[in-house]
């Protein structure tokens, strides 16, 4: 299958955490400005038409765990996926296996960057969510019978919306069945010179049983970029 490139650019911690209280700090939001910079600037050096991200960070960031506004009665919805055209030359593609987010719009910003949401659906997902999705004006694609899989998802992705290059980001499960799936190439991650301890936050890397396994991958380092206030950026390629 002639694929995407594909590369997961995340943001951590000293201790490899993507969330946490080291997040409000000044060090955090200085090395934060060059993780947006590298992928989302006025000149990136990641040039991508969509980030990819899961469930629990989208809504940690975009719909706040607020239920979908479900109707109890809606038009007959036809099979498959629902692919329509969009305005925005960015795509947020949001991993959903339940249909489970709140959207109250079909479009995210994030800083300066407006994208066009997608979501990711199993079979499980009921007509009735697909209803919603379809009133507000967000595709959809079926890639899966109750977990999400990552090459049917990638190839939809790549044969409906044109994709080129699609951005990895989180969370931690998301990131590792993906790579694991070998729909990976290349790992940049974005270190903060600062350490919280959290023991309770998600990780860079986290197995989940059903979706992935703790079977070693291996990384070449391609390049390590060190800043002048301690923040680095790794980049890494993936080995087959």
């Amino acid at each position: 299958m002639k694929r995407p490139f594909i590369f997961c650019h995340m943001f951590v911690s000293l201790d490899g955490k993507i969330e946490g209280p080291y997040m409000d700090t000044e060090e955090a939001t200085a090395s934060g400005d060059l993780f947006y910079a590298i992928s989302f600037g006025e000149k990136p050096y990641y040039k991508h038409q969509g980030w990819l991200s899961g469930r629990a960070t989208t809504d940690d960031n975009f719909t706040f765990y607020e239920k979908p506004d479900l109707k109890e009665t809606f038009s007959p919805v036809p099979a498959g996926d629902y692919i329509i055209k969009t305005k925005e030359p960015m795509y947020y593609i949001s991993i959903d296996p339940s249909g489970r987010l709140g959207w109250k719009s079909n479009t995210i910003t994030y800083r300066e960057t407006k994208a066009q949401v997608i979501e990711v659906l199993t079979e499980e997902v009921s007509d009735q969510y697909k209803s919603f999705l379809r009133d507000l004006a967000i595709p959809y694609i079926i890639a899966g019978e109750s977990n999400v899989d990552p090459v049917l998802a990638v190839e939809k992705l790549s044969n409906y919306f044109h994709m080129e290059t699609i951005m990895l980001g989180g969370g931690g499960v998301l990131n590792w069945s993906f790579i694991q799936a070998g729909m990976c190439d290349e790992l940049s991650v974005v270190m903060t010179p600062v350490a919280d301890g959290s023991s309770d936050k998600p990780s860079l890397f986290d197995s989940r049983e059903g979706l992935s396994s703790t079977t070693p991958v291996v990384f070449d380092l391609i390049n390590c970029q060190v800043e002048q206030d301690g923040t680095i950026w790794l980049r890494y390629a993936v080995k087959k």
